[in-house]
């Protein structure tokens, strides 16, 4: 969520982590070079070591692969398409904006709050796997979405978005902006609802170039572009990691990354977008943002990019997830430091201080 606030929040955690806005954080050692205070949970030593070589870490079943594929089975459902229809993918239908055209292009499936989702989200799994990377028990999930990528062709042909020669690009780019001096620390993840097959697309990345970047820098010009990368694929292959229903990819936000087109015959490449970050409890209106979206199924409001369903809004679908302990801590209902949060306003009775 977007703040005007003019300093950072400290994070309800033992490790100093800082951020204003929930999504990159400061902190005085990159993640690639921590030591670990806690015992890593759900990676082995030889998980941790590619983690932080590579950029990113495959977490098998991470959920159960029978959940996996109920969440496919309503991420059909959410859209109205028939898995054995084709015809069905690439219906007419109206676009608010460029933006809401692209997003269909891209598959993005705006439900954020359905009990399927935050069951994922809550998984003690998959919460201890983003304890590992972050070397932090503290933290906050994000509110996001999924994401059913059919064949691009038709209206969900890429060629329908114009070309751009810098900044973002689909196809692999950085989830920050590496020119600055003091990089900043993200982490984003997906959860597999299908088993990868090559020619149907998907997460792809250049994990030596995370390796190698100190030294890939030094020999670029001042004014590269700092969020797409202009690096040779030979020298820094680019690689799809293979995922099966119910794994979890969680990468670095350093590490250069994208999603390939779907150029399969009739295949589809489908996820759910997860991760954590440490919990800033003292930012009382990001927390009470969260709260509010999770009880009114409203759409977050922390990424521009999420536009709420254009057809019938999931709050007009189904009624709010229902929460365990572990889930409200990662909402933010209920602090991290043992206080239920009060039932008006979302709000933990005792707050980390900023």
């Amino acid at each position: 969520m977007p703040t005007s606030a003019p300093y950072l929040y400290r994070a309800a955690s033992d490790r100093p982590y800082f951020s204003s806005d929930g999504e990159t954080y400061l902190a005085q050692t990159p993640l690639r070079d921590i030591r670990k205070n806690h015992e890593l949970r759900v990676l082995s030593e030889e998980d941790f070591a590619f983690w932080q070589t590579y950029g990113y870490v495959v977490v098998k079943q991470a959920i159960p692969s029978e959940e996996a594929r109920r969440l496919l089975d309503f991420t059909w459902d959410f859209q109205g398409l028939d898995p054995a229809r084709p015809d069905t993918w690439y219906e007419d239908r109206p676009f608010r904006t460029d933006l809401d055209r692209e997003l269909h292009v891209y598959g993005f499936v705006e439900a954020y709050h359905h009990q399927l989702i935050w069951d994922s989200r809550q998984t003690r799994r998959v919460y201890d796997a983003f304890v590992d990377v972050w070397d932090c028990e503290e933290l906050w999930v994000t509110l996001d979405r999924l994401n059913l990528n059919p064949p691009n062709v038709k209206n969900r042909d890429r060629a329908l978005i114009a070309p751009t020669d810098k900044g973002f690009d689909i196809e692999l780019h950085w989830d920050v902006d590496t020119s600055l001096g003091v990089l900043p620390q993200r982490v984003q993840g997906v959860i597999a609802l299908n088993d990868t097959r090559p020619e149907a697309g998907g997460f792809q990345c250049s994990p030596e170039l995370f390796r190698r970047f100190e030294e890939w820098k030094v020999a670029q010009p001042a004014d590269r572009d700092p969020i797409r990368p202009d690096a040779d694929r030979a020298e820094f292959p680019v690689v799809r990691p293979e995922l099966e229903a119910g794994d979890l990819l969680i990468w670095n936000g350093l590490l250069a990354h994208g999603v390939a087109r779907n150029t399969s015959g009739d295949g589809v490449r489908a996820v759910q977008y997860l991760s954590m970050m440490p919990a800033l409890e003292s930012h009382r209106e990001l927390r009470r943002s969260r709260v509010d979206s999770w009880r009114d199924l409203s759409t977050p409001d922390w990424n521009t990019t999420l536009v709420g369903d254009v057809t019938k809004h999931e709050s007009l679908r189904y009624g709010t997830a229902e929460l365990s302990g572990l889930g409200e801590r990662l909402l933010g209902l209920a602090s991290w430091n043992g206080r239920e949060a009060d039932a008006a306003t979302g709000e933990p009775a005792c707050a980390a201080s900023a």
